[in-house]
């Protein structure tokens, strides 16, 4: 099977941290981008260089997924650890194994520390847990990939507690743009839920409280629904098994064929299989259908299962991403859900890292008043924010730019280039955290920033991956930036180098007595270079 061209990027870097300084190392691959191909092929490398391997989940289905990938992929059987079933003794290189299963002591005392040279934790936002901890601690030396869905600032600070890098990630707009996952539009139905009064348990809103705020408006929900979900393939998430099967009764008085599964449903095979076939129009469930089941032919997501954990709602929204034959986008239907804490997932939490834009990208998708490509709405967004922070922060960067300074203030080049990215930076993972290494500083100040501003490693190391990435492409330096800016240009950061010098060289050269003066007729506001 020929990988996709970032699914080799991918198992290129997992195994070059594998080769360096990291053992215990990240991957994150939006749902439908392949994520169990590329560890399958990743399994495959290990196995021929004579390491058992083992793949751990938390499901049985997602093991079960996983075999069957791993022999369509590679060719390679697996061995089964889990209830009654034991890997021990066979002669496949390969076993996946039931965290629940493996977990217990008198489980675990039969396998050798070293059983292990590779273990792979499928949905590795479950990793912190005392059960895959259990595991993981009882093979300290083993090579560990954790492989997840698009996690958000918080996720990734958690698993940085046990994982030490980040080896690679593909995100949800690049696949998209990509053309591997469809297009997102979503609507806000202007229909607002009182949030307010529900608690918290165990990090996420309650699911007996959402319940009980939710029940006065499925009828209302249903009746929204026959507008924008008519023609559509429709997955509906709910918060209990209850409130599931009631919403496919009202759904089914207001003219949809639906349908309802839970984890006690003993025909849910079957209705999976019709629902799959057409048979039904909407499918209900309670959290059963987050992970491991995959309907390409999706393309309608109603989340009335709101959530803080941005892991959970890529997963829900993730049930609607993959292509299908006629299929030209996911919809998403959101709500005007009222609440005082400021975390709950929207739509724009799928692609948007910065808060200030997500914020704004909501209110472009609540007043549009119709399905809306999530993309063009963060574009939108971006851009209403930039222009909004460059005007607060000006008197900040007209002080930056007076200082007598011979090297650049990181956030001067940062706001220059306009990367948000890197001027709301957080550090994730434990080596991040630390101070700028000495290297780093060196590093830096030959690039011509000012390193006493950059206050952990992690910071260091992007800013430095941005410089370099710039000079590969040509683009202006940072002591190019501040010249030209301090003389009144604008946009200077997405000017080439040759044009920047062939400025500064026609400034110094037109000004008398040691001076630099503007070129007659250029005015510097409105100035761009030609090429550009």
């Amino acid at each position: 099977m020929e990988l996709r061209p970032y699914q080799e990027e991918a198992r290129r870097a997992v195994e070059g941290d594998w080769e360096g300084d990291f053992l215990r190392t990240l991957l994150v691959l939006p749902t439908g981008c392949g994520k169990t191909i590329v560890f399958s092929k990743i399994i495959e490398d290990m196995v021929r260089q004579g390491d058992r391997c083992l793949i751990l989940a938390h499901r049985g289905e997602l093991l079960d997924q996983a075999a069957d990938k791993l022999l369509k992929a590679t060719g390679l059987r697996c061995a089964v650890e889990k209830a009654e079933e034991t890997c021990l003794g066979s002669w496949y290189r390969v076993a996946v194994g039931s965290v629940q299963s493996l977990q217990r002591p008198s489980r675990l005392a039969r396998f050798e520390e070293d059983h292990f040279g590779c273990i792979v934790v499928d949905e590795a936002h479950h990793v912190l847990s005392d059960g895959y901890q259990r595991v993981l601690e009882h093979f300290p030396d083993a090579k560990v990939l954790g492989v997840t869905a698009t996690p958000d600032r918080g996720d990734m600070r958690n698993l940085g507690q046990y994982f030490e890098h980040l080896a690679y990630e593909y995100t949800l707009p690049r696949a998209i743009r990509d053309r591997y996952l469809c297009p997102i539009k979503a609507v806000t139905i202007p229909l607002q839920l009182d949030l307010s009064g529900v608690g918290v348990q165990g990090g996420d809103f309650k699911s007996s409280d959402i319940d009980t705020a939710l029940d006065p408006y499925l009828y209302q929900i249903a009746s929204e629904m026959r507008q924008y979900c008519k023609d559509r393939r429709t997955v509906v998430f709910l918060p209990l098994v209850k409130t599931s099967q009631k919403f496919r009764d009202i759904l089914e008085q207001n003219g949809f064929r639906a349908a309802e599964v839970n984890g006690n449903s003993q025909d849910r095979a079957e209705i999976l299989r019709d629902f799959e076939a057409g048979r039904y129009d909407v499918l209900c469930n309670s959290m059963l259908l987050t992970e491991g089941w995959d309907c390409p032919a999706v393309d309608c997501v109603v989340v009335l299962r709101p959530t803080k954990v941005r892991s959970l709602y890529s997963q829900m929204v993730g049930r609607g991403t993959r292509l299908h034959p006629g299929k030209e986008d996911l919809l998403l239907l959101d709500f005007l859900w009222h609440t005082e804490r400021h975390e709950l997932c929207r739509p724009a939490s799928l692609i948007c890292e910065d808060a200030a834009v997500a914020q704004k990208m909501t209110e472009i998708i609540e007043k549009a008043g119709a399905p809306l490509d999530i993309e063009e709405a963060e574009r939108q967004a971006g851009e209403d924010v930039v222009a909004a922070r460059e005007e607060s922060l000006a008197k900040q960067l007209s002080e930056m730019r007076s200082r007598k300074r011979k090297l650049v203030d990181p956030l001067q080049f940062e706001m220059s280039i306009a990367a948000a990215d890197l001027s709301g930076y957080v550090p994730a993972f434990g080596w991040e955290m630390g101070p700028p290494t000495e290297k780093q500083r060196s590093a830096l100040e030959k690039f011509g920033i000012f390193p006493d501003e950059i206050d952990s490693a992690g910071k260091a190391s992007a800013l430095l991956d941005r410089l370099s990435k710039r000079r590969t492409e040509g683009l202006s330096t940072p002591r190019q930036i501040r010249v030209l800016e301090n003389f009144g240009f604008r946009n200077v950061g997405t000017w080439p180098f040759q044009d920047a010098k062939h400025m500064i060289d026609r400034m110094a050269a037109g000004g008398r007595g040691g001076r630099w003066r503007v070129p007659s007729g250029v005015d510097p506001a409105t100035y761009v270079p030609v090429g550009m």
